[in-house]
Parts: C-alpha cells; structure tokens; sequence
C-alpha cells in the first residue's frame, strides 16, 4: 500500500476524505470544481515564478510512471545535480507500507550522505501565505524519507510560501507529531476503518466527496449539520449519548452547560437550534432584544409599542431608499474587482443595480472612488451587508488610497450587517448561517444556482485571460443576486420581528 504527503494532508484535514480517496467509489466523487482547477494553476504559476531564478532539473520519465521516476531522480542525486524539481523518493517500512515523497524541490548542500560529500534538503512550495502545521507535517514526511534515501538526515527542511519567502521547519519539533500521523493514518488504511462522516463546512466545501458524504449526513441529518456542532462538542454529545437532532432538541440546556467548549451561551444556542430544525421554524431569540442589556423577563415586550418600533427601526433601519451592498475579490491578487451596489427605492417601487467594476487590476481605485460617489448621492440611506467583510474591505481600501478617516467614519456608522442582526435575533432551521442557506430557506433563489464566490473568482481570471465579456456578465449577475438576497432577508427579518412583536403585545394585553 502506497502513502504520500497529500495523503497526510488531506488526513489531517479528514479522515474520512484520505479513507475513500483509496476505498471509495469512484463514480461517487465530484468532478473536479473550477475553483480547485484554479488553485492548481496558481501553484503551478507560484512554482514556476519562485523557479525562474533557481533553475532545477526535473527527472525524466514515462508520464505516471512514479517508480521510473523515483529511479530518475536517484541517478541525479548521484550526480550531485545542484537542484531537482518534482523529484520523487520511495522507501519502504517494515510493515510492507511504500512511502513516496514527491518535495518540489530538493536542494544540493555540504554534508556526508551515501552519495559522497553532499546531500540534499527538501523544500516545499505553497501558495499559502502562512506555514500551516499540514504544510509542516508535509516538509517532515519529505525529510524522512529523503534520509532514508540518502543515508543522512538534514539539519532544517523548507517551506517557501507566497509573499512570506522561506520559511525554515523545526523537524525536531515536527517530526514526532508527523509520525504520529503516519502511524494513525496507515493503521486506518490498512485495517480499512470507514471513518464516520461529519460535514464540516469549512473543510469540506473543496472536496470531491462531498456530495456523497453530505447525502448520507442528510438522510438521518446527522449533528454535523447544525450550526454550532464542531468535531469536539460532537465527541462529547456522543459522550451523553446524544446522537440525533430530536434528542439534543428535547434535552435540558443545564445538562450541556458544563461540558468542555459549551457553557450557558452555546449550550442554550445548541438546543434552540436542534429545536428550529426538529419544527422546521424560525425561531425568536427574546432575550437578544431586551434594549440597554436589561434581561429582566418580557422588559421588551412590555414597552409601549411606539417604544417597541423605535427599538426595531435602531436594529434594522427602514428608509425611503436603502442601499444593499456586496464585494467580489480575489484573494491570490489582494484584490476589489466589483462593488455592486442595488438601491432600493420605496417611494418610486424600483430596484436599481449598480456594478462598479474592474475590468482592469489597475483599476481597483478607480472604482473606489465610485463606491464613495455613489455612497455621496444618498447620504442618509443606510447601507445593508452581509457578514463584516464590507466593513473591512472600506476600511482597508480607505487607507490603501488615503481617503480621510473624516469621510469614511460617518459613512461606516450607515453600515447594517444582516449577518449579524438574523443570527442575534433569531434561530433558523438551517445547515449554515451563509447567504445561501438562509435566503434559500426563505424562498429566495439565484438566477445561476451554481454560482457563489469562488465561481466569481473563476470568471474574473477567465475573463482576464480571454477577454470574453460573458465571464463579467456572470459574476454581475451573481452579484446583484446577492445583494438582493440580502435585501430579501432583511424584509423578511423586519416582518418577523413586527410580528413577534405584534403577538406578543396581544399576549399582555
């Protein structure tokens, strides 16, 4: 059986993934996404620009063919070939596992191996921009089996990482924890232990099996899929022998509370949660719309209702015009490609999408200044977001092109994140508080249902690199879908709370 550095990697990041990507069907996985392809070309890119100035030979072998090229890049060791690019190394352990490391680089250096006064230290080349502790453990496995090779161990190994240069790995640090990995890993694949699935949307949303494994979460909607279980409040509910959304819904929040990583907050969160997805409904966070703090019971409710609507219009403002606002970047290139604004005019009934666009990198600042112009013409109008991100990017964005803090202060006070108001205020029965899922759950849908961020992305390099202006047209359109989605919960939010508010002033009435 044959292990490798990806293998490590992806089992650090789930178990489950290294399991089927030997055991698994197929026919089950996902096709390769566009945004994976895209990543792949950029590390390539990444390579080749970090090469440029290191020129490195790379063995010569029948395509695929991994043991011809393990005796390739042998032959250039011997050599003593200053560097070699897409080398590849096999050693064998004593329980009959192939271990195959395939480092980017391997770089010739003073020192005694069994090839003569020299031998070579590996380096690892990442698009990331920080030495993940995966990327580490890679570097490590890379510097095992290179010492098995060549018959020495190298004093550091390399990781060289985007923007951050080199980076130097304490093997004597790493190593312990990667062969301890290799260890559990291997036990796994050879005993052919299924790990069980958990959907951990973060980690998951790249891989080609998650189709699969999000159908078999589905079909007994396993815990993984509420928001706010993570793999270690998963280990301990299943401690509790709380397995299934019914039992967390009916359990006491006191007998949640005193578990490692809960406490009152998240234990009453959890169970409100399992509650809302057991009634497929929507549920009132009371206590969250107590004005000034005051927890005292139904202090809100009992406010005289113009009291009430005051409180409501603070939280989630409603305005002759509102404006609904939505960035598209690209993270590879630190980039603002599209502000896409959509007014919201209540008086004339009208929805009137604004695409301040890129088409060029160089341009970023120039469609800064008419996010500012548009923001200019309605100086009162609140200005709607989903999730912090906007927030950050006009901060950023302002420094970067020094506008003055005098400009930007008053606008950001018009800032109302959505994201943040439906999560305080209500429970959702949904698999993730994303744009998507929310909008979605509430009937809202998107014109192109595959599209989503990283797609955007896609079509922006595609139209960089083609010029085919179908590509912009796309991700205008996903664009405005956003923002309209976001616009779409925010009236729905308001009509919710008006109605809460409503039922519950008849109540004490």
């Amino acid at each position: 059986m044959l292990i490798d550095a990806e293998q490590l990697i992806n089992y650090q990041r789930c178990r489950r993934r290294a399991y089927l990507d030997v055991y698994g069907d197929l026919d089950q996985r996902d096709s390769t996404n566009e945004y994976v392809l895209k990543l792949v070309q950029d590390s390539q890119a990444n390579q080749r620009t970090l090469l440029s100035n290191q020129p490195a030979v790379q063995p010569a072998h029948p395509a695929k063919d991994w043991q011809a090229a393990a005796a390739a890049t042998l032959d250039l060791m011997r050599q003593g070939v200053e560097r070699i690019h897409q080398g590849v190394l096999i050693t064998e352990t004593e329980n009959g596992m192939t271990l195959k490391s395939n480092p980017d680089l391997l770089v010739k250096h003073p020192g005694i191996s069994d090839f003569g006064d020299w031998l070579y230290v590996p380096t690892e080349i990442k698009l990331g921009k920080r030495p993940k502790l995966e990327y580490q453990v890679a570097v490590a496995f890379h510097a095992m089996v290179l010492a098995e090779v060549q018959g020495s161990w190298m004093e550091t190994a390399w990781l060289m990482l985007r923007d951050r240069g080199a980076y130097s790995v304490d093997l004597w640090e790493v190593l312990p924890r990667m062969q301890e990995i290799l260890a559990e890993c291997t036990q796994m694949l050879v005993q052919q232990q299924e790990p069980e699935v958990f959907i951990a949307r973060s980690r998951c949303s790249l891989c080609h099996w998650l189709s699969s494994c999000h159908a078999i979460a589905k079909n007994d909607y396993h815990l993984s899929l509420l928001p706010g279980v993570t793999p270690t409040r998963y280990v301990q509910l299943q401690a509790l022998n709380l397995l299934t959304v019914k039992a967390l819904a009916e359990t006491k929040p006191s007998n949640l509370e005193p578990l490692p990583g809960f406490g009152k907050e998240a234990a009453h969160k959890l169970v409100r949660q399992a509650f809302s997805v057991m009634h497929d409904r929507a549920l009132l966070i009371e206590e969250s719309l107590y004005p000034n703090g005051n927890n005292d019971a139904n202090h809100y409710l009992e406010l005289p209702i113009h009291e009430s609507h005051d409180f409501l219009a603070e939280l989630l403002p409603t305005a002759p015009i509102e404006l609904y606002f939505d960035i598209e970047a690209e993270p590879t290139l630190n980039l603002i490609y599209l502000h896409g604004v959509v007014v919201v005019d209540r008086h004339a009934n009208t929805q009137t999408f604004h695409a301040l666009l890129a088409e060029r990198p160089e341009d970023e600042a120039l469609v800064w200044q008419q996010l500012l112009e548009l923001f200019r013409l309605y100086p009162t109008a609140p200005i709607f977001h989903f999730c912090p991100f906007e927030v950050q990017t006009v901060e950023r964005l302002a420094k970067l092109y020094g506008t003055p803090h005098s400009h930007i202060k008053p606008l950001l006070a018009r800032f109302v994140d959505v994201h943040e108001r439906i999560t305080r205020l209500v429970t959702l029965p949904v698999e993730s508080y994303a744009l998507k899922q929310i909008a979605r759950w509430l009937g809202f849908e998107w014109r192109d249902p595959s599209a989503n961020g990283a797609q955007s992305i896609c079509w922006y390099a595609q139209w960089l690199s083609t010029g085919d202006r179908a590509h912009l047209n796309a991700i205008l359109t996903y664009n405005e879908d956003d923002c309209l989605a976001t616009h779409h919960i925010k009236e729905w939010l308001v009509g919710f709370l008006m109605k809460a508010i409503a039922e519950q002033s008849a109540e004490l009435a």
